[in-house]
């Protein structure tokens, strides 16, 4: 059951902010996770899905072909993808509210979120989270250096057979597993509920941090068990071939934005919004103009 502290307002760093969090418990997890499904039968984002992910894992699969150099940083790029998702899920939590508010979006509605008030905050939050990335892929290549040198692994057998059976692989998977984990934290603690808050209340990103950092210091056991959750989905998502990512990938997705909705109380006096009527029949001379129908309105 969702718990809400009555504070009108917080003091956070000498800042005065109207985002009140909610104390929550595990079944909030669940409900989240169950509505983040409902949302994904409802809306075909799985097609946008697999037109960002295939692309991008083709290339890693290209590069796999040309040389094994990449092959110890496969894992480290896919388990970063949790390190970037609350970014890349932007489109989704839109859908996500488009449905909440009783309309029937497309899939290509998702990017209406690029005309959203806050989206140079959600970017500016976007890009710290990419180079958070950039850092881990930096720390895992260091880390595997540090174990093995320089010397390529030279086929995928070879690689992981080093990794498994060696005493230098456990301790790449002991400290390479640790040194994650910070990452994971620092990832989970600025954007639990960041890119969700800024879509739906228009915060700025200091703010929406602040917020999200609140969330996880007020909420720690559940945020724990909600990123033990995104693990353990996003690896078994990835097997076989990444293929049940086109799923993982939005559910959870629509489930940040319901969480986001049980962990921060809503704005008493949200500005009206008039809902998008139906789309309705859609012919082929309307290509390619009916892939930006925001071009339409007026």
């Amino acid at each position: 059951m969702t718990t809400v502290f009555a504070r009108p307002k917080l003091q956070v760093f000498g800042v005065s902010t109207a985002y009140v969090v909610r104390k929550i418990s595990l079944s909030d997890l669940g409900d989240a996770l169950r509505l983040g499904w409902e949302d994904f039968k409802a809306i075909p984002t799985h097609a946008i899905v697999l037109c960002v992910m295939y692309p991008v894992l083709g290339l890693v699969l290209f590069r796999l072909v040309l040389g094994y150099s990449v092959l110890p940083l496969l894992f480290p790029l896919a388990a970063g993808f949790a390190l970037i998702g609350p970014f890349a899920g932007l489109g989704l939590y839109e859908l996500s509210r488009r449905r909440e508010r009783g309309e029937e979006p497309g899939a290509w509605d998702a990017m209406q979120v690029l005309r959203a008030p806050s989206f140079g905050a959600m970017l500016e939050l976007g890009v710290l989270l990419l180079v958070l990335f950039g850092v881990w892929i930096a720390a895992a290549d260091a880390i595997y250096i540090a174990t093995f040198g320089y010397a390529p692994a030279a086929s995928i057998p070879d690689f992981a057979q080093r990794v498994l059976t060696t005493p230098e692989g456990w301790t790449l998977i002991i400290i390479g597993c640790g040194v994650g984990f910070l990452f994971a934290l620092v990832a989970l603690c600025v954007s639990v509920v960041s890119f969700p808050l800024m879509l739906d209340r228009h915060a700025t990103a200091i703010d929406a941090i602040r917020t999200s950092i609140r969330a996880v210091t007020m909420n720690p056991i559940e945020m724990a068990a909600w990123g033990l959750i995104v693990a353990v989905l996003l690896a078994v998502g990835s097997l076989p071939f990444f293929v049940g990512l086109c799923v993982v990938l939005p559910v959870l997705g629509h489930a940040t934005w319901h969480l986001y909705r049980k962990v921060v109380e809503p704005d008493p006096n949200p500005p009206q919004e008039e809902p998008r009527p139906p789309i309705g029949h859609r012919y082929a001379a309307d290509f390619p103009a009916s892939l930006f129908p925001w071009s339409r309105e007026r």
